[in-house]
């Protein structure tokens, strides 16, 4: 009989972006490593980001048992009669009024860890049950938010279920906190909640080298590694990247520009090194981008008659841009966190085979992935001679493809048998 195991996620399709993919896919995938997968998520959740098309890589007999939320910004949805209203959608505002800065102040200081904790009590209630009965030989919470890792917490309390607890990024280190007004008390309260769900988790996974030293540090045990990728069979069969042009450059990038992803070093120095000659050179953003970055590009002649906003679009139709690219762009965080952050997507960049141009820390973890792969390096957003050599050297290649070499290690497929090795070796059968 195969064994079952609980996922309790947050992000589910349609959500879109890269934490749905991570557990989209492991449930994708699990079933062929000899255990079957049950998701439990929101049936009402607060996102941004909506790709339909990722519904197809639901396996038809998955179950998913959707359960309702109640999040505090639909409340004030409703009073301030706009979308935009939680906190990561506020903290991109340059004009924020009393309602917005209040709910800044409440994000910070009343909602710990985040605003899904009013998810937590009713979640456990209904759970205990199915798993008292015998239902799962495992759990699984994945965050952030992190609420959910407290919904593990007490079903570990009240059923001794071997529980999986996943960070996909840290969290009383994270970044994000950092950009709150949060009370040094609310501070303590994230660490010892931090602290509870590593000690009694059974296993603790992370998605980079640095997050999984950083967590073995504040747990004082090991902490797995577990890395996203990509998944072959996404890449269409027709993919085929275009020959490269001689004497022209186009640069793509997919995904987030936010506060902490900036492509201004990179957008200055295509104009320091393409403007005076008149080369032809261009760069589509596939992705939310802030406004901030918008207007910068706008009030540049020379960058809004070669920048493309594309805005979102599916996971599918991206690979139709990464096509024309004659090298993909990776803008990494310049923060904290910076040296952690592999994003999803790097694992798919290298798989099509395309050249990669990173701005992010030289020294980090997604730097040494592709520096492995013969994919590229990673420049400082700071070395703009750097980013102008490269540029250039991109633009007088003759080709436009490289050979990563065997990336079947980060095969989404690979992954969930590491995955389903871990949930073997630990949990009872």
């Amino acid at each position: 009989m195969q064994k079952r195991v609980l996922i309790i996620t947050y992000y589910w399709p349609p959500s879109g972006g890269s934490g749905v993919q991570r557990w989209l896919k492991f449930a994708k995938y699990l079933p062929e490593a000899g255990w079957e997968p049950v998701i439990f998520t929101p049936e009402n959740p607060d996102f941004d980001l909506k790709d339909e098309t990722l519904l197809k890589d639901i396996p038809s007999q998955l179950e998913v048992i959707k359960f309702p939320i109640w999040e505090p910004y639909q409340l004030f949805s409703k009073i301030k009669g706009k979308s935009k209203t939680h906190p990561g959608r506020l903290l991109e505002q340059k004009d924020r009024g009393f309602l917005e800065k209040s709910a800044i102040w409440m994000r910070a200081n009343l909602l710990v860890p985040d605003p899904r904790i009013f998810w937590v009590k009713p979640s456990v209630k209904f759970l205990t049950e199915l798993i008292k009965d015998g239902q799962f030989q495992a759990i699984i919470t994945t965050g952030p938010p992190h609420s959910l890792h407290l919904i593990g917490l007490e079903l570990k309390r009240k059923t001794d279920i071997f529980w999986l607890a996943d960070f996909r990024d840290p969290w009383s280190q994270w970044e994000f906190l950092d950009s709150l007004p949060m009370s040094s008390i609310v501070r303590k309260k994230h660490e010892n909640l931090e602290q509870s769900v590593l000690k009694t988790a059974d296993v603790v996974t992370t998605i980079s080298p640095t997050f999984q030293r950083d967590l073995n540090k504040i747990a004082g045990r090991k902490i797995k590694l577990l890395t996203n990728g990509y998944d072959p069979s996404d890449i269409p069969q027709d993919f085929k990247p275009r020959e490269k042009k001689a004497g022209s450059l186009h640069l793509v990038y997919s995904g987030i520009i936010d506060s902490i992803r900036n492509p201004i070093p990179l957008l200055e120095a295509l104009k320091a090194e393409f403007s005076e000659k008149n080369e032809e050179v261009n760069m589509t953003f596939v992705g939310n981008v802030s406004e901030t970055v918008k207007e910068f590009v706008q009030d540049d002649s020379w960058l809004s008659g070669r920048i493309l906003f594309a805005g979102y679009v599916s996971h599918q139709e991206v690979f139709g841009f990464y096509e024309k690219a004659d090298a993909l762009v990776l803008i990494l965080t310049d923060t904290k966190n910076a040296q952690g952050n592999i994003p999803g997507k790097l694992f798919e960049y290298l798989a099509t085979g395309i050249p990669v141009l990173a701005l992010g820390d030289p020294k980090g973890d997604s730097a040494s992935i592709l520096e492995n792969s013969g994919s590229g390096s990673v420049i400082a957003h700071t070395d703009s001679d750097a980013i102008r050599k490269r540029l250039r050297a991109v633009f007088e290649s003759e080709k436009r493809e490289t050979d990563p070499g065997n990336l079947e290690k980060y095969s989404r497929r690979n992954l969930s048998f590491q995955l389903s090795k871990i949930l073997d070796e630990n949990s009872i059968s």
